[in-house]
């Protein structure tokens, strides 16, 4: 670390690649603030540090058997594309400006974590990794490995835990090229996205030549009965949601519709909706191995007749919380959605199986 940091102070603008055999994810989060490229763990896979040294020699990653491109995203079958399909608008691809880091602590896991983002060329999709960058996992339907009380993700060697907040922001700012560093779970941080949209912002938008389509509903899809725990989607000019919730006090009745008008209605209506639980649940979650990193400070808690721990951003936050999961789940598909969601009493189980409908249906 000593060593990187004079390096950086006497060439400022060399890119540096960091190989340590003591190293851990607070190691790389510290190298990574100091101005380092990347940080690798031994023991390294060559195609981990080639990827690396690609990346910071500028060049594309070359695609892996566990990977999906954007460009594969976009349809298997173009032959059987759909009429909803061809009025898709056409988007710039984005990644990040530069580099950035952040430090928190996983919500199931209790894991002091952090995240290392990297810009990465067209065409690479939303890729999560190691430390050591030896095999990644992307953010697609395909690698879902659970979705009891979080969604993660599952690939060959890895976990990625906790990650619909994060693709929420993802999804809202419209990123589409991104290597995600961590080990085993996205940090909580307060219980909201908020901290991922300034981290986001701080790095910047790069826009990149080349173009994606996002997916254009062309029916109603629907999982449950109407009436009871249910979410659907159907044809819209925009994307959408609305929830409603109906639990014991202290939430009760709350409803809440949300219209996708650009990052900044994401950050000022839905980001800052935290996540929540009652006192009498955290026993058995914890029995279960889950929210071991549990705080008062990065979640919502509540008796039979009180929130305990804080005052609520907004009187709906629970109704928006729900629908912060849904914009994150929904980025699964690898493109963003245009079409209006409705639920009731649902969460990240019934996402993924209304996922799953519509990538049948539309023959994704």
């Amino acid at each position: 670390i000593g060593l990187l940091k004079e390096i950086k102070e006497q060439e400022p603008e060399v890119n540096v690649i960091m190989i340590s055999g003591h190293g851990n994810i607070h190691t790389a989060v510290a190298a990574a603030k100091l101005g380092a490229f990347d940080f690798i763990e031994k023991p390294l896979s060559l195609d981990g540090l080639l990827l690396t040294v690609r990346r910071a020699l500028g060049g594309s990653p070359p695609s892996k058997g566990n990977g999906k491109s954007l460009k594969t995203a976009r349809g298997k079958r173009r032959s059987r594309v759909s009429a909803a399909a061809a009025a898709a608008r056409s988007l710039k691809q984005k990644t990040l400006g530069k580099s950035v880091v952040i430090s928190g602590q996983g919500l199931h896991s209790g894991i002091k974590t952090g995240v290392i983002l990297h810009p990465l060329p067209p065409n690479s999709g939303i890729l999560f990794s190691g430390i050591s960058a030896d095999t990644t996992v992307p953010a697609h339907l395909d690698y879902v490995g659970s979705t009891g009380y979080a969604t993660s993700l599952r690939g060959k060697g890895i976990v990625v835990g906790t990650v619909e907040h994060f693709l929420a922001v993802l999804h809202s700012y419209g990123i589409t090229n991104l290597l995600v560093k961590m080990h085993g779970e996205i940090p909580i941080m307060d219980g909201s996205a908020l901290d991922f949209c300034h981290l986001i912002e701080e790095a910047g938008l790069q826009e990149q030549d080349e173009e994606w389509s996002e997916i254009v509903i062309d029916r109603t899809y629907r999982v449950g009965p109407k009436g009871g725990e249910t979410i659907s989607v159907e044809p819209a000019d925009t994307f959408g949601v609305r929830y409603v919730l109906n639990y014991p006090k202290p939430i009760g009745l709350q409803e809440h519709t949300y219209l996708y008008k650009g990052p900044e209605s994401f950050k000022a209506e839905i980001a800052p909706a935290r996540t929540f639980g009652f006192l009498k649940d955290i026993e058995k979650l914890e029995k279960l191995g889950l929210v071991n990193g549990g705080r008062l400070s990065n979640c919502i808690l509540m008796d039979n007749e009180k929130i305990l721990n804080t005052e609520l951003r907004f009187a709906d936050e629970f109704a928006r919380h729900k629908i912060l999961d849904i914009v994150g789940d929904f980025y699964l598909l690898g493109r963003p959605i245009r079409g209006m969601v409705t639920a009731r009493m649902t969460g990240h189980s019934d996402n993924i199986a209304l996922l799953r409908q519509i990538r049948k249906g539309m023959d994704l």
